[in-house]
Formats: C-alpha cells, structure tokens, sequence
C-alpha cells in the first residue's frame, strides 16, 4: 500500500495539516516538530503528489494549451502541424512537473467567454496560446495583464507578450532562392489566411526575392490556400482554368502542397506541364505523399518544448527577460520537380 500524509501524521504525532505545512514549508511550524515530521517522512518513503503540492502552494500544477478548433472540416487540431507542436510542448511540460490542459475555441463569443471564465476561475497557472487570431486575440492581452503568465507560440504580432516563432521570412526567401535556381520564373504562390502573421511573412520574404531578380508575381498569382489540402487543390485547379500560366508552386504549408501536387498531377494527364514545388513545415506528409517535397522545415516540435520551459521558468522564477525566442527555419531540397 502507498504511504498517505495520514500515515506521516499518525507516525509523528501531529495533525495531517501540520504534516502539509511542513511540506510546504510554511514558517507556522516549531523547528523540533518540522524536524520530526521530515525525519519520518524520510523513514516511510512518503513521496508527496506534485499537484497537490502545488495546490497547497496556490497554484494548480498544470499549464494550459490553447490551440484553434474551428472548421470541423479542417481540423487544425488532428493536423500533423498541430501534433508535432503538441507533442513538443507535452514534452517539456512533463518533465518540468507540471500537467498539460488542452483548450480548444472558435470564434464565437460562446467559446471565448467559456475559454476565458476557464482561465479567470484559476485552472491553469499559466497559458501557451497557438496563433491567437481575431476577438481572442484581446482576451489573451486581459488574461496577461490580469497577471496570469501567457507564451504565444507562432505569433510575431503582439510584442507585449512572451512568444516562440520562427524565421518565416527568411523560409519564404529560401523557397524563392530555390526556384530562382531552377530557373523558375512564374510561381504560383498558396498562402495560408492573411490574418496570420507567418503568412505575411512568408509572402514578403518570397515576393521579395523575385521582385528583386526583376520578376514581380501578380497579385492573381498568390492565391489563399487556407492552409488546406483542399485549398491546394482549388488554387491549381482555377489556375489552370484560368489560363494562368506557372512554373512553380510555393505552398505556406505542406498540406496544400500535397492538395497542389494532386491537382498538377491530374491535370499533366492531359496537358504538358512542368511545374517545380516547396512547401513549408516538413512535416511527416512531406515524405509520404507519393513524392519527397522539398520543403522549408519549420522546427514545431522545438517550438513547442520552447515556449513551455518559458513558460515554466516564467511560473517557478517569475517575468523573464526575452520577450521573443525566434529559431530559425532552414530549406529541406528533395524532389522539387513534380514528375508526372
């Protein structure tokens, strides 16, 4: 049977609450007492529960995580984007002694206010928030403000707050150094939705490289993929009907690299076409759709142990100096040229 504090009390001759405020360290406790109820603690093997710990201390023990649950016909939760950065952040929670509580909202008043009461009635000790958009965006400004210690992860817009991102511009301008090599001159650019802050930048970075080599892409050639495979497969698709002409894909994400290399594909069964293509992410579907992707990887597993250590150091030590931790991306060059 596993030792209780009532077995600790019983054994030293005190109340249980004594046995707790000596665990706390609660300065309420004679030195002779506190020393016989370690003494005891030590000949029984109690080992007190962490939770319960922290709760006597005030706080809970766990660390939020919010994340996006939107269109449940794209459900950014069960992405393998999402599963890495999880994963990540589950990761170094874990072993920093802490729980992970998962919060999943849309953007209907209902589910900020939920989110929000969730928070305010203290059940976390502090929030990792994943590319908070639209009304959420000033719920989590009153929730860091209101002293609860928040990290965005993958946001660049809200310096006020803590946050953990990556190079997005300089991904963008790597996708575009790649295709400049390759001689590609008429990309066709899939962006995820302009309210994210990564998809601005890696629009600029991108666009930036080809305006300099005097090649500027026209605004009918960057198209909102919605970060989906769906949305890679229309973007090809209305191009091709369209009559624009392209030689290149560059996709935000790798799911609507995936959906654009379906779509080339099918319609090369009728048409000669020669089309070069990078994502964005290197997630795991950039190997397994049929045709290694070159792509620019995005370290989301480290992104997400990242922003939980700030976020812990940020709980056990109080504010902490960096304001912003950026980890670079870097270019993955596999199979860039879609055989069809």
């Amino acid at each position: 049977m596993s030792i209780t504090i009532a077995d600790v009390a019983r054994r030293a001759e005190v109340s249980k609450a004594t046995v707790s405020r000596v665990i706390n360290n609660k300065p309420d406790v004679s030195p002779a007492t506190a020393a016989r109820v370690r003494r005891v603690i030590e000949e029984l093997g109690f080992v007190p529960s962490p939770p319960a710990v922290a709760l006597a201390r005030g706080r809970t023990g766990t660390v939020g995580m919010v994340v996006p649950f939107d269109d449940p016909s794209v459900p950014r939760l069960l992405s393998q984007w999402m599963a890495e950065l999880l994963q990540g952040a589950a990761d170094a929670v874990a072993m920093s002694g802490y729980r992970l509580r998962l919060f999943t909202y849309d953007d209907s008043e209902q589910s900020l206010r939920r989110l929000a009461a969730q928070v305010t009635a203290q059940a976390v000790d502090g929030l990792l928030v994943v590319e908070p958009e639209g009304a959420l965006v000033e719920r989590v400004i009153d929730i860091y403000q209101s002293g609860l210690p928040v990290v965005l992860i993958n946001d660049r817009n809200h310096q006020l707050l803590p946050s953990v991102t990556t190079t997005n511009g300089a991904g963008g301008r790597a996708a575009a150094g790649h295709l400049r090599e390759l001689d590609r001159c008429r990309p066709l650019v899939i962006t995820g939705p302009a309210a994210f802050s990564c998809t601005r930048q890696r629009l600029a970075g991108f666009l930036g490289v080809y305006a300099k080599a005097g090649l500027p892409v026209a605004p009918e050639y960057v198209v909102d993929g919605a970060f989906t495979f769906a949305g890679g497969v229309r973007a090809v698709r209305n191009a091709l009907a369209d009559g624009r002409e392209f030689d290149a894909v560059f996709a935000h994400n790798d799911l609507s690299a995936a959906g654009a290399l379906q779509a080339i594909r099918t319609a090369g069964r009728d048409r000669s076409l020669d089309v070069a293509l990078v994502g964005f992410d290197d997630v795991p579907l950039a190997q397994q759709a049929g045709h290694a992707m070159s792509t620019v990887r995005q370290p989301l597993r480290e992104m997400g142990e990242t922003a939980a250590r700030v976020l812990v150091r940020q709980l056990d030590e109080g504010p902490v100096a960096e304001t912003e931790v950026v980890i670079p991306t870097s270019l993955v060059i596999r199979r860039t040229a879609v055989t069809l």
